[in-house]
């Protein structure tokens, strides 16, 4: 919990979330219903974590009493659903050095120079900061960005595109299904004819390219060709040789790499990259520091957002008697609670 000072004057808040993904937002509901404030702060440009960066157009089945949304729909949602508690959020900036005042609170410094003091650090930051495994070739760098993505932003980037999908992962049987009825063509390329994702997918892609509305390549990504960034054709390796299939993008989808940066030097009861939480509280063995969501394991931990959303509501009742050790903590529904109605906007 070192990192060098700050002469900036701190910020006070009853809470700081590192994330601003859905759970984070979430853990503001869950925080500004028992009257904590919160700050933010994320090492993304934008709200909303991996769900807005990595798949903000990628359909979301399992959302409570939600059939289905984007992961951008959801964060606005989660976005509106926190309003009345007025965030304040940090972007583009990590958290860097955290250290323990004499009087019990937590000092957290960012990368940007920003200070905080407060009685709740709370960790939500998804499996810690994501970066797509890139290409493993000499030149693919100029293509990135062009004709060659490790994401989708946008499904309308590859209208009427000649698209050539590399992976074999939900990810990519996922994106191969939601952009086919986009492209000029499309096809899936793996080094072999075994995949790691959903079987419904799986069979839905086989009867893609059956019908001949796609093509499935066996083999890995030898080379690329092209000029000024954009992409004529890829080079396969094959068992049988080298290929040339005509393309004109490219969608790697490789899995991603997780980091978890300053975190790892705080201190916490660390297994894998995944962080050791009280399933009572939610507490790691920092008493006052907090982790919820993809980044934390317990027995039982499954990750997957409704759990999140669970783990960030028992949070906040334990954070509420850290920043208010002489008041008691009355529950109360949202259902039934004129004082909520009040905070929410809706009396």
């Amino acid at each position: 919990m070192t990192g060098s000072p700050s002469t900036q004057e701190p910020i006070q808040t009853d809470m700081v979330i590192i994330g601003a993904g859905p759970i984070g937002l979430f853990a503001v509901f869950e925080a500004g219903l028992l009257g904590l404030k919160c700050h933010l702060v994320d090492n993304l440009d934008k709200i909303g974590g991996q769900c807005a960066e990595l798949y903000p157009e990628k359909p979301i089945f399992d959302i409570p009493a939600v059939p289905r949304c984007t992961g951008q729909e959801l964060i606005d949602r989660l976005l509106e659903q926190a309003k009345p508690f007025e965030p304040v959020f940090h972007l583009d900036q990590q958290a860097s050095a955290l250290q323990r005042l004499e009087d019990g609170k937590w000092r957290l410094e960012t990368t940007a120079g920003t200070v905080f003091e407060t009685p709740n650090v709370v960790i939500a930051a998804g499996a810690g900061s994501f970066v797509p495994r890139r290409l493993p070739l000499p030149g693919a760098e100029d293509f990135e960005g062009k004709s060659l993505y490790y994401a989708v932003r946008r499904m309308e980037d590859f209208r009427g595109r000649h698209l050539l999908i590399a992976g074999g992962g939900d990810s990519a049987l996922d994106w191969l299904l939601n952009l086919e009825p986009l492209t000029a063509s499309i096809g899936i390329l793996h080094r072999r004819d075994e995949f790691r994702a959903a079987p419904d997918s799986v069979q839905r892609m086989r009867e893609l390219v059956e019908s001949g509305r796609a093509r499935l390549l066996l083999g890995q990504v030898a080379g690329l060709e092209g000029t000024g960034g954009q992409l004529e054709a890829v080079r396969i390796s094959t068992p049988d040789g080298e290929i040339r299939h005509e393309c004109d993008a490219l969608l790697a989808l490789f899995g991603l790499k997780m980091e978890l940066g300053p975190i790892a030097e705080w201190g916490l009861n660390i297994e894998r990259n995944l962080i050791h939480v009280d399933t009572e509280t939610f507490e790691t063995n920092q008493p006052g520091l907090f982790a919820i969501g993809d980044i934390i394991t317990y027995p039982g931990k499954l990750k997957l957002i409704l759990s999140g959303f669970h783990e960030a509501a028992l949070m906040c009742q334990k954070a509420f008697k850290n920043a208010h050790p002489d008041q008691r903590l009355v529950f109360r529904y949202t259902t039934s609670s004129s004082d909520l109605h009040k905070k929410l906007g809706v009396a």
